[in-house]
């Protein structure tokens, strides 16, 4: 199989070499996949090929291949995959391929809400209610799958599987280890509310006894775009204290979940208790500092006022006002300024804050007493779009391009991780250290590649033009990371560079 893919993939490459040659031939058939208007990727070449071999899209031949060369173990396994993330052309695939594979083993039964199958499987043996496979047990199956996103299956047919495992012993705070080993765990709850967005199945288990306090649910319920979860679990009596929910609350700019959060009692004036399973660092500030860094309009600030938010509180020597003009969040600063916390910036501030709009610093802040937050502006505002123009001033203003966060990423990384090539491509032309390492041990190239799978994707982002820019430059050629990377795209930019340039940098 992977060979099959590897002469496809090599096809792709050829195909792209000849319409960057202006081959006629080559041409024509991407123009009869692709618009003419458009600007090929790599991905529209791939497309192409699939195309050519009799399917719809790449990644559908690809999963042809794979499947093809699989056990039928294999497929199942692949199978529940699929429905736990909800991709729901794969499970199609796989089960119009094999229909018999729906039946496979109970865990896929559940997952497909297949009822009468899970009655005949439970009648037979009634400890199967509560027996783990796979690594969760029924009922975990039931709560995290995805299938309800894409099927057309009644919420009572759902919700008699979960009443079916309760009576055989079932426990609505069932959980299972995130990853092996681990002590943090994955509730029942959480499942159905943070992962699958299924409601139905969150409000039985919390009528049924599950703790809605579960140090996940509430959190990941202000991710959602509704806020139906969020009311579900405030009504079960959930405690906001010390869940950072009403602080990721004001990561979006939807300030119904704030409103709620506060109504129910959440803190404005706690900070943010923030642990990260992978060791990030714990960051206090309050809800003001927050919602005047992450952007929020006046609106919010008004709210969190009216819920007593204390505006008088510093964060690393900075008031929320003083955050709100660093950042350039000049709606929020004029509700604090009209409520009474204006403020005269001290001259280092006043000159950072100067640069929110991109112009031509007047000043410079070398051997001046800065906060570490200040010195951290470039990095904090790194990697989100159209900040180029502020990241040039303050640069200009004398702040460090290569000042580290606390996970000891720098601006370059950050940039690099979103994929914006503006801002990569100017701070490299300030010098920054292309070989300095974050905290998780990667340096800037294996960053980009790193955020090209994982970083969310956004208009403009371009991760194969900033690793493009990197090599140039002389970045260490990423031999590792390319082989470790789920990006095909930047998997297929590394393997051409390597067989026209070497894996040594230019420089060398």
């Amino acid at each position: 199989m992977s060979s099959d893919l590897e002469k496809l993939r090599r096809t792709a490459k050829l195909l792209k070499k000849a319409c960057m040659r202006g081959d006629a031939d080559a041409l024509r058939r991407l123009r009869s996949v692709v618009p003419a208007p458009k600007k090929p990727l790599h991905a529209d070449f791939l497309h192409v090929i699939a195309v050519e071999e009799g399917h719809e899209c790449w990644p559908k031949l690809k999963l042809a291949l794979e499947t093809a060369g699989m056990t039928r173990s294999g497929r199942a396994k692949r199978l529940r995959s699929a429905l736990y993330h909800g991709q729901t052309w794969v499970t199609e695939r796989l089960l119009g391929a094999d229909p018999a594979l729906a039946h496979f083993d109970l865990a896929i039964e559940l997952a497909l809400y297949d009822l009468e199958a899970v009655e005949v499987r439970i009648g037979a043996d009634p400890s199967l209610a509560i027996a783990e496979t796979h690594g969760r047990t029924p009922l975990l199956h039931l709560c995290f799958s995805k299938y309800h996103t894409s099927a057309d299956v009644p919420a009572d047919r759902i919700l008699a599987i979960a009443e079916l495992l309760r009576q055989h012993g079932a426990n609505p705070n069932e959980s299972y280890a995130e990853e092996p080993g681990s002590e943090h765990r994955l509730s029942a709850l959480y499942g159905a509310v943070g992962h699958a967005d299924n409601m139905p199945v969150a409000e039985w288990l919390l009528r049924h006894g599950a703790n809605p306090d579960d140090n996940e649910s509430l959190y990941h319920a202000v991710e959602l775009n509704h806020t139906e979860g969020l009311k579900l679990l405030c009504r079960h009596g959930v405690n906001p204290a010390r869940t950072n929910a009403l602080a990721r609350a004001l990561d979006f700019d939807r300030i119904e979940p704030v409103r709620i959060l506060l109504e129910h009692g959440a803190d404005p004036n706690e900070g943010l208790h923030h642990h990260h399973p992978g060791g990030q660092p714990p960051v206090t500030f309050t809800t003001l500092h927050q919602a005047a860094r992450r952007g929020r309009s006046g609106a919010f600030a008004e709210l969190l006022l009216s819920f007593g938010a204390d505006a008088t509180a510093l964060w690393r020597g900075r008031s929320a006002y003083a955050l709100a003009c660093l950042y350039g969040n000049r709606d929020f600063a004029r509700v604090l300024e009209e409520a009474g916390f204006g403020e005269e910036l001290d001259p280092g501030a006043a000159i950072l804050a100067s640069c929110a709009d991109g112009a031509q610093p007047q000043r410079s802040v070398r051997g001046m007493e800065l906060g570490s937050e200040d010195r951290k502006l470039v990095v904090r505002i790194a990697g989100t779009q159209d900040a180029l123009p502020q990241i040039k001033s303050l640069i200009e203003a004398g702040l460090n391009p290569d000042e580290a966060d606390e996970m000891k990423l720098t601006a370059l990384h950050v940039a690099g991780w979103n994929g914006r090539v503006d801002q990569v491509d100017y701070l490299m032309a300030q010098g920054a250290d292309l070989t300095h390492r974050n905290r998780h041990g990667g340096d800037a190239i294996g960053t980009v590649i790193h955020g090209a799978e994982f970083a969310p994707r956004s208009d403009g982002a371009d991760h194969v033009a900033c690793a493009r820019l990197l090599l140039e430059a002389g970045a260490r050629f990423p031999a590792e990371d390319m082989e470790a990377t789920g990006s095909e795209e930047m998997a297929d930019f590394l393997s051409d560079w390597r067989e026209e340039h070497g894996a040594a940098p230019l420089s060398s």
